[in-house]
């Protein structure tokens, strides 16, 4: 998890030039210029603290810029680095106010050394103030997105880093940390495609803040490459099918996290697809079914999942935060005792309602029977008399013309 800061910190080397007129020959002038004067202290200590950023000592310089301070509020280059160091903190309303002042005592001085080579020999009063304004609020967003990811909300950070990218979509900064958001999301395809594209930009700015310490003050170009590899690695180590549907599992929660249900539906089928019986991917089933409102299939999906394989395993990211960390089973379980306890509430109140049942889909809508003329006798289907194929001969139909005579049994002769 890493960013820059794209502001600039920079001293003063104030010496000044004066042209002496000597006796000279028409043929022969000597303009002799003045040795460099000597730092004052404030310009010592803005000199040491930018030279303190450079090896990224950043306590240091803070602590450089504050003693400045100190002995000259009013000095410009030290009001930009403190706003500069604000930056870097994230407090952007204080690191706005250090600008104003800065830009607000004009000065012609103009920057000798800096964070920023570009700025070098330019006047402060065109540079503090009005240093990279855009590329603030992209800082401010890349450390709201890093603190998401520390804490596991990779969610979060990607739609943070997504408003990131709008504002500057070739920031190498911002495409390295939505890589890793969509990396610990579990769509390793789009991490690699993010760092892909931050290394392309071959950019040599350097790492400022991270959580990994060998990264820092190395270009966010290489520390990108490395991670696009990493993940390329990875993927190609997770081909089994279990491994996928694992992704694709996370992947999905991750969208709904987003409120990208199309995705996650998309996400849960293909998982449901390769493995029908994973217990993770039934229930993620019976969420998509619960959504749609379709309670009934939702409860199949969820009682399957309650001793499917895997059900034992542990939820590591839900929609529900309650869920994670307890089996999938269990998880399972409590979603059926919720459907249940709706379905059986939904019944209750329709009985109190009162009147004749009504047939319903499974979306709820209530089934419209064709209507029949009043007295006409209702048969079941399953009671209707079938026709008769007309080759074959029906004896009630067709009675016989002569039937048999009975014969009657003779009179007994007497004995």
């Amino acid at each position: 998890m890493h960013l820059t800061m794209r502001s600039l910190a920079f001293y003063l080397l104030f010496a000044s030039f004066s042209l002496f007129a000597l006796p000279a020959t028409a043929q022969e002038m000597r303009v002799p210029l003045p040795k460099k004067s000597k730092y004052t202290p404030v310009q010592e200590l803005n000199r040491d603290g930018v030279k303190a950023l450079q090896k990224h000592q950043i306590e240091k310089a803070k602590r450089l810029f504050y003693k400045a301070y100190l002995l000259d509020p009013n000095d410009p280059f030290t009001l930009n680095n403190l706003g500069y160091m604000a930056e870097i903190e994230g407090d952007l309303e204080r690191a706005q106010r250090y600008y104003d002042e800065s830009e607000a005592n004009t000065s012609e001085a103009i920057v000798d050394k800096s964070t920023e080579k570009l700025v070098e020999g330019k006047a402060v009063a065109k540079i503090a103030g009005q240093a990279l304004q855009g590329p603030m609020q992209v800082n401010q967003l890349n450390r709201q997105a890093v603190r998401l990811l520390s804490q596991d909300r990779a969610p979060e950070a990607d739609l943070v880093l997504q408003q990131a990218l709008k504002i500057d979509p070739n920031n190498p900064f911002t495409l390295n940390n939505l890589g890793f958001a969509k990396e610990k999301e579990g769509d390793l395809e789009e991490a690699i495609k993010d760092y892909s594209r931050a290394a392309a930009t071959r950019s040599r700015d350097p790492v400022v803040v991270t959580s990994n310490k060998d990264w820092r003050g190395k270009p966010i170009s290489d520390v990108a490459d490395r991670n696009a590899e990493q993940t390329r690695m990875a993927l190609l180590k997770s081909a089994k099918v279990d491994d996928q549907v694992a992704r694709l599992n996370m992947q999905g929660v991750s969208a709904m996290n987003r409120n990208d249900r199309k995705t996650a539906r998309e996400d849960f089928q293909k998982a449901y697809q390769l493995d029908p019986g994973n217990s993770f991917t039934i229930n993620n089933m019976g969420f998509l079914a619960e959504l749609s409102g379709d309670k009934e299939t939702a409860q199949s999906y969820y009682r399957q999942a309650q001793t499917a394989r895997r059900s034992s395993n542990h939820v590591a990211a839900a929609t529900r935060t309650d869920a994670e960390g307890h089996p999938m089973g269990q998880v399972a379980e409590q979603s059926t005792a919720l459907i249940d306890s709706y379905l059986q509430a939904t019944a209750d109140t329709r009985r109190r309602a009162g009147g004749p049942p009504k047939l319903r889909t499974r979306d709820n809508k209530v089934v419209i029977e064709k209507p029949r003329s009043p007295g006409t006798p209702y048969t079941p289907p399953e009671f209707r008399q079938q026709p008769q194929d007309q080759n074959q001969s029906n004896p009630q139909s067709h009675p016989q013309q002569n039937p048999p005579e009975l014969k009657k049994r003779p009179p007994e002769e007497n004995q």
